[in-house]
């Protein structure tokens, strides 16, 4: 299959990444008509009842800031995602949330953690990371239009900002980075170059010495 019909158009690359951002917006104004807050289903490190978490923290949202910063790397690398890896998309997608959070679990500070946040760097670091791995041109020039917007977000996978949860962060960005390695081999790869002989090729023998085919020249009976 050629690169050009694995990039081809479908309703999915905007649909999923509208759908999610649309919910995160939903389920917050839920919180904000009717005074909920679901801050506590949220991730709460290794307890039985924070586990629920793992599933649900990426659709909870503190305010509308935090909501907001989230939405627009979200859309984007959401749809970069399903355009030029349609073929993993949904796997990077529900199985890199789960492991995303349920690492965040494991590892956080004893406290509820919410966000899309964690996603957003799933999806960062795979994108960049799967580029690179490949080393499919377009692909890396979509990794560095990716660390050219987002490179900035590097530094909160470490502990600089109070209140952030950059446990999340760090789980997101190693899932990302592991995901890119283990389908490295899916959709899009780098073409092995097809040497085609020539008639001058066909002038030499494999270990390169000259060697035209030999002429045979056919005569008329007399």
């Amino acid at each position: 299959m050629t690169t050009n019909k694995k990039l081809a158009y479908s309703n999915s690359i905007f649909l999923i990444p509208a759908i999610y951002v649309i919910s995160i917006w939903f389920i917050y104004g839920i919180e904000i008509k009717y005074g909920f807050n679901f801050n506590k289903f949220g991730v709460f490190p290794r307890t039985l009842s924070g586990f629920k978490g793992v599933f649900l923290t990426h659709f909870i949202h503190s305010n509308t800031s935090h909501l907001f910063n989230n939405s627009i790397p979200l859309f984007v690398l959401l749809s970069s995602v399903f355009y030029f890896y349609k073929d993993v998309a949904y796997k990077v997608l529900l199985i890199g949330g789960f492991f995303t959070g349920f690492i965040t679990w494991i590892i956080a500070r004893e406290s509820f953690h919410i966000g899309a946040s964690g996603v957003v760097y799933l999806l960062f670091s795979f994108v960049f990371f799967s580029g690179i791995i490949r080393k499919h041109y377009r692909l890396v020039s979509l990794s560095l239009i990716v660390i050219f917007l987002y490179g900035s977000m590097i530094w909160y996978v470490l502990p600089i900002k109070e209140g952030m949860s950059w446990e999340g962060h760090l789980s997101g960005f190693t899932v990302g980075l592991i995901l890119a390695y283990l389908y490295r081999n899916k959709g899009i790869t780098k073409e092995a170059h097809q040497f085609t002989k020539t008639e001058f090729d066909l002038l030499f023998d494999e270990e390169g010495n000259f060697s035209p085919p030999e002429t045979v020249e056919e005569e008329l009976p007399e």
